[in-house]
């Protein structure tokens, strides 16, 4: 079968491969979609965490089933996804009912080879029925769920001022989440046409640039003086993480989904008399998957908003450079097979 190989930071290289042979307890699909994402992108470029090559990327992933497995209610030729975290079950997180954090997580297309394949054998008991939804939809339900996750850890409540520090596609998910939660959304980005995306395509009445030298001051004018209860960051980038402690109101939270090599640094002093909650979120569970394929069927979320650049996979290796720039205009690039 064809497999894209990212051999090392820069470089593709396409590569006949055995077809995998399902081992107990897993079932076939064979690749109709992949989306590419960040941590394809930061693998691509040298700068993600956790990473070792040579690597097959991707993890967005839908698929037809071509061999069930032992999963019970699957049927061979159905659309499905799954949920790409492959954890031990016995670690502590595993045990508390915690999968998307496990001691031994190895993420499909990260720490194990992922989906840029014709076919990819995965856990049976991780498929996700399709529920009728297009691959296009499918491929989608992955990234929006670790949005959807993130405002699950922020706790939001209706009528809540949520500022989301980065529009990439993430970031976007992540607004859409505060938004069925009934959150107030701002957006904070430094690219100016990710932020017209967020204005023109999501609804979102304030979306600000992160380079004005009056961002605080804004924030201020939005929110009465109170300042954002929820900030949460999907870029990560060291300098807009350290950065928007500063706009985190008294006993708000601030929840890191977005995710960088370097140390996270604050004023103690300014954290504490705030009482404010830093918190970490990780991946996504398949309570978040179902939330994000039933709100897709409720017509809550548009998933064909996200895709800007459709290819197929034989372009793949000449084309994935060119997503790293901005100027690109790339939100969501989705490959064909």
């Amino acid at each position: 079968m064809n497999t894209l190989v990212c051999t090392e930071p820069g470089q593709f290289a396409y590569e006949s491969r055995p077809a995998p042979t399902p081992a107990p307890g897993q079932a076939l699909l064979r690749i109709r979609r992949i989306g590419i994402c960040g941590t394809d992108l930061h693998a691509f470029e040298g700068t993600q965490p956790f990473f070792s090559y040579p690597r097959v990327l991707g993890h967005e992933l839908a698929g037809e089933l071509v061999d069930t497995g032992d999963a019970e209610g699957f049927a061979v030729g159905e659309a499905v996804t799954f949920i790409p975290y492959f954890s031990c079950g016995t670690c502590i997180a595993c045990r508390r009912g915690l999968p998307n954090c496990c001691t031994h997580m190895r993420v499909c297309g990260v720490h194990v080879d992922g989906g840029m394949a014709e076919l990819l054998a995965v856990p049976a008991d991780l498929l996700v029925h399709g529920e009728g939804l297009s691959y296009d939809e499918l491929a989608l339900v992955e990234p929006l769920a670790i949005g959807a996750h993130g405002v699950r850890r922020a706790g939001v409540q209706p009528g809540e001022v949520v500022l989301v520090v980065g529009a990439g596609p993430i970031g976007l998910g992540i607004m859409e989440f505060a938004r069925i939660a009934g959150g107030q959304v701002i957006a904070l980005d430094i690219n100016e046409q990710r932020l017209a995306f967020c204005r023109e395509k999501l609804g979102v009445a304030h979306a600000l640039n992160a380079l004005a030298p009056d961002v605080r001051e804004q924030l201020a004018a939005l929110t009465g003086g109170d300042m954002p209860t929820v900030v949460i960051d999907a870029t990560g980038s060291q300098k807009a993480i350290l950065g928007a402690f500063q706009y985190l109101a008294h006993g708000g939270r601030f929840v890191l989904v977005g995710l960088q090599k370097g140390e996270v640094s604050f004023s103690h002093p300014e954290f504490h008399k705030r009482e404010a909650t830093l918190m970490s979120s990780r991946n996504a569970t398949r309570a978040d998957f179902e939330h994000v394929i039933s709100s897709m069927k409720q017509g809550l979320v548009n998933p064909a908003t996200y895709i800007t650049h459709r290819v197929g996979f034989e372009q793949v290796k000449d084309e994935f450079a060119s997503w790293l720039d901005p100027a690109s205009g790339v939100i969501k690039a989705m490959v064909a097979l």
